[in-house]
């Protein structure tokens, strides 16, 4: 072989292994293989108080969306994406644990019939477990998650879900407790992982952006009770949301 075309050979060689490394790079992050969502898709936040955000339960356009991430998350889609004429739905309610959301999961989920489902629960469920332990076991919380999830998938087959892991940082009354409270919510952000794997699911870590921020500020700039957000602490996790998953469910 000449050495012009041995020349030729390499860089050709290395542009087919350029063009297969980007190929595995959009596959791992799921983006190449996502069809996106089309216009008119639904997307429901569903959880306890972080979500709720102070929400009115009825048509009031001011506060519909609650104060919170979620309609941060919103505002930021519908003002970027008009032409995609999203519906957004908050149906987050305060003090909500996961035996919470099963009794209320056909009306405020099932029959919204959303394309994309995101949940954040298990704080609740972890400050329930400090006064009845076996009620509110890691083991009941993740029995209960999962049959909420098949649920969802029976009767909504192509629904794309997304799981956000629950978070605290050592301030106020979890700071009094901060081993206990640090154990039980990472037993709880374990078990979100795992269902998310199982159901194909997106894994939002809030956990690790509120660690990651601690660099920036601490914790009581963040979350002013250490389970509730401040403002900045919504920001944070409108952004992470955003980062993870708006590409990996195929929203825009």
């Amino acid at each position: 072989m000449s050495n012009t075309s041995r020349r030729s050979f390499i860089r050709q060689s290395a542009l087919i292994g350029s063009a297969v490394s980007i190929t595995s790079i959009l596959k791992a992050r799921n983006l190449s293989d996502t069809p996106g969502i089309g216009t008119d898709a639904k997307i429901l936040f569903q959880g306890d108080s972080i979500t709720d955000g102070n929400r009115t339960r009825d048509n009031d356009w001011n506060h519909i969306m609650g104060h919170g991430y979620a309609y941060l998350i919103a505002s930021r889609l519908w003002y970027d994406h008009p032409e995609k004429k999203f519906h957004f739905f908050n149906r987050g309610i305060s003090g909500n644990k996961v035996p919470d959301l099963a009794a209320r999961w056909q009306t405020d989920t099932i029959d919204i019939k959303p394309d994309v489902l995101s949940i954040l629960i298990g704080v609740n469920d972890v400050l329930a477990s400090m006064n009845d332990p076996e009620k509110y076991s890691t083991e009941i919380y993740e029995t209960g998650y999962r049959t909420l999830l098949r649920q969802t998938k029976d009767a909504l087959p192509n629904i794309k879900l997304v799981i956000c892991g629950p978070f605290v940082l050592p301030v106020d009354r979890v700071k009094e407790n901060w081993d206990k409270w640090n154990t039980e919510v990472t037993k709880r952000g374990v078990v979100a992982r795992k269902i998310a794997q199982e159901f194909n699911a997106v894994f939002v870590d809030f956990q690790q952006a509120f660690n990651d921020a601690l660099a920036k500020a601490p914790a009581d700039y963040w979350i002013w009770d250490g389970v509730h957000p401040m403002p900045a602490g919504h920001e944070l996790m409108a952004r992470h949301w955003l980062k993870v998953v708006t590409q990996k469910v195929g929203l825009v």
